[in-house]
């Protein structure tokens, strides 16, 4: 089986995006997972560029990298000499055993960036790379802007691969730095100077038109051997290539090998890591790795694929470490509730008068605004009240909440009465806002009964207008985020008024916490979390 050797540069272009910042200890942990999975090169940053870079390559002499190869980062020189080059000597002082250095391959940068002349530059390219050859470093050239540089100007952009290759670079990277070629474009630019390159070639593609994966096969398909991209996509503006979606294509559907057989296995799990340590959610429609990549709602879909999960599954999810996801909505069918069912063990067919009653149930639910597919804990008590009569763990008699702003300062009180098995209770509590409050004396109110409740807590509160021309009159959809020391699940109210909702979604979140207490172990709901990826840091609401 051909190889192609994975680049990762999350640390370095990946750190570009907007909102992600790494620490050095963010970035050594990164490295250790990417060795981990198998990448052949991690770029670990620019070395001379700023003070954490310069650490980062210090610290990480110390880990025991088992597949991978540091690399650090930079340009070419801009001093006269390249031993007078603080760029080039701060690569070489990061003590790595290849370096990647990039120049100006377009004659438009040439002119108008750097400001030299075309002949100035090619000696720039040369001198850079002959230097840090003779002390011992494998170089990677990229090319930077290397297919608008040969649109323009093919026998220059030829010239800068020349020069780089005279000196020694042990490989070339086709670089559309810009992100806006086309992958028959790419395709032909490399074809077109592959038979002047004696070295092996590489790609690095980002994703201004959405075409950076497409563009990066297309150029291992034209030759490549190496392909440069990062965990997610991150990188400056639209991103780099995704190697999270990369991998598989190449692995799975053109057979060439990336990674050890048994660890492209790890691929969702290694782009939740990223994504957790980056500080970034996980967009849930990501291919391969996404939550919702083989996730199935449409009730011929759900049909289809309980039958032969190859009717919409275009590969096993389990190959890249996700797995199917069945949701359920008014879309879904008697199907989709049977699977659900299922997975909580809970008797149902699809034929039975009472799987035709529950999706109707479900249809009408979310016509009224109910949204099931953020909200499996309120879904499961759902079916469980319906298909096993489910006993309420405690019966509201009345609350009441004071909201009250003095001294600048706002307030929240609440009172509550409720009976736990004709046991009457009576509780009031404070809280930072009229839900939280709620939520504290519900607590209260029910703690002698129930001390498991004191082990859990909200993680997130959301507010969703459903109809904005209704102003205030419109319906609120709210969903409410909880977790204990085990896992964590959504709840859901809907209603014209926003404590109602809250209420709604509130009583769910405490009474699936119980029925999970209850059953010793949770079910699906937590496999299916779990599953999910990581959760959400918890983060308090003034609701």
């Amino acid at each position: 089986m051909a190889r192609v050797e994975l680049y990762d540069t999350t640390l370095r272009d990946g750190a570009q995006t907007e909102r992600i910042s790494y620490s050095v200890q963010d970035k050594l942990r990164i490295t250790e997972k990417l060795d981990e999975l198998g990448v052949a090169y991690i770029e670990g940053g620019w070395p001379g560029s700023n003070p954490k870079d310069a650490q980062f390559f210090q610290l990480a002499r110390k880990l025991s990298l088992k597949t991978a190869t540091l690399a650090a980062f930079g340009s070419t020189r801009h001093a006269a000499t390249a031993a007078n080059d603080a760029n080039l000597n701060a690569l070489l002082r990061a003590e790595t055993s290849t370096i990647t250095i990039f120049g100006k391959t377009w004659d438009l940068h040439v002119r108008d960036v750097l400001r030299v002349s075309l002949d100035d530059n090619l000696r720039m390219i040369e001198d850079s790379v002959r230097y840090l050859k003779r002390r011992g470093r494998a170089v990677i050239y990229d090319a930077e802007h290397f297919f608008d540089g040969h649109r323009d100007n093919a026998a220059y952009a030829l010239a800068t691969l020349r020069a780089a290759q005279a000196a020694g670079a042990d490989a070339l990277v086709f670089c559309d730095t810009n992100g806006g070629r086309l992958p028959a474009e790419i395709a032909a630019a490399i074809s077109a100077v592959r038979s002047h390159v004696r070295v092996p070639t590489g790609i690095h593609a980002h994703n201004d038109c959405g075409l950076a994966v497409a563009n990066s096969v297309a150029a291992v398909q034209a030759g490549c051997r190496q392909v440069q991209g990062t965990v997610n996509g991150y990188g400056e503006r639209c991103g780099n290539a995704d190697l999270t979606s990369i991998i598989p294509v190449l692995q799975l559907k053109l057979g060439l090998a990336c990674l050890p057989a048994q660890k492209i296995k790890e691929l969702t799990e290694v782009s939740h890591f990223v994504a957790e340590v980056s500080n970034m959610g996980q967009t849930p429609n990501q291919p391969f790795v996404g939550a919702t990549a083989f996730a199935h709602k449409g009730g011929v879909h759900v049909n289809a694929v309980m039958k032969n999960p190859r009717t919409y599954e275009h590969v096993d999810p389990a190959l890249v470490g996700n797995q199917r996801k069945i949701l359920v909505s008014e879309l879904s069918g008697r199907s989709a509730l049977v699977v659900k069912a299922k997975a909580l063990n809970l008797e149902l067919t699809k034929d039975t008068p009472q799987a035709r009653r529950l999706l109707g149930l479900l249809q009408e639910l979310e016509h009224r605004g109910y949204h099931f597919e953020a909200a499996g804990g309120s879904f499961e008590l759902l079916l469980q009240r319906h298909l096993k009569h489910l006993k309420a763990f405690f019966e509201l008699e009345s609350f009441r909440i004071v909201v009250e702003k003095r001294g600048g300062q706002m307030s929240s009180e609440a009172s509550i009465k409720l009976r736990v098995n004709g046991v009457r209770e009576h509780a009031a509590a404070e809280g930072d806002g009229p839900v939280n409050a709620l939520d504290n004396a519900i607590r209260k109110a029910l703690a002698q009964f129930y001390p498991t409740l004191a082990r859990m807590h909200l993680t997130d509160f959301k507010v969703r207008v459903l109809d904005e021309k209704a102003g205030t009159a419109a319906k609120v959809r709210v969903l409410i985020e909880s977790q204990d020391e085990q896992d964590s699940w959504g709840t859901i109210g809907v209603s014209e008024n926003v404590i109602e909702a809250s209420w709604q979604a509130l009583v769910d979140s405490i009474e699936y916490k119980l029925l999970k207490d209850q059953a010793g172990a949770g079910g699906g709901t937590r496999k299916a979390r779990r599953a999910a990826g990581p959760r959400p840091a918890p983060r308090r609401s003034r609701a």
